[in-house]
């Protein structure tokens, strides 16, 4: 292989080892860890892909009645799995509580440190670890 190509391969494969690096976010970059939070609410969505795997929940505001979607980012689907979670462990409709940090930037989404399965769902009454970045253990 000529130099010229060996170095043109090694300019292409670090500019793309180095662009999914930086898509990919620290905790402390988008949640506040001195801003924790503990929603309940019900599943709406799952989404079980890399590198972290998002749920969305309904949550109502007990005052209002107001019902707002939340979003909770959790650790990647093998260290869930690691942690006894599975593809259908969140069904919708599932009634859970959810417990973490907020996001920085006000919106309604939080890294969840851990899941607890209500009475509805695969695993009633059980906390599982969310394999959260926060805890240092988790992806980030």
């Amino acid at each position: 292989m000529s130099t010229n190509l060996f170095h043109k391969l090694a300019l292409a494969a670090s500019l793309l080892l180095a662009g999914s690096a930086q898509a990919h976010h620290s905790f402390s970059a988008e949640f506040d860890a001195d801003k924790p939070i503990k929603l309940e609410g019900i599943v709406t969505k799952v989404e079980w892909t890399n590198p972290h795997v998002w749920i969305y929940f309904n949550v109502k505001d007990p005052a209002t009645g107001k019902v707002t979607n939340w979003g909770g980012e959790l650790g990647p689907p093998h260290g869930l799995q690691r942690n006894g979670w599975r593809r259908d462990t969140l069904a919708i409709g599932t009634e859970i509580v959810a417990e973490g940090s907020l996001a920085r930037n006000g919106t309604t989404r939080m890294n969840a440190r851990s899941i607890t399965v209500k009475g509805t769902g695969a695993r009633p009454g059980q906390t599982l670890d969310a394999d959260s970045s926060q805890r240092g253990g988790g992806a980030n």
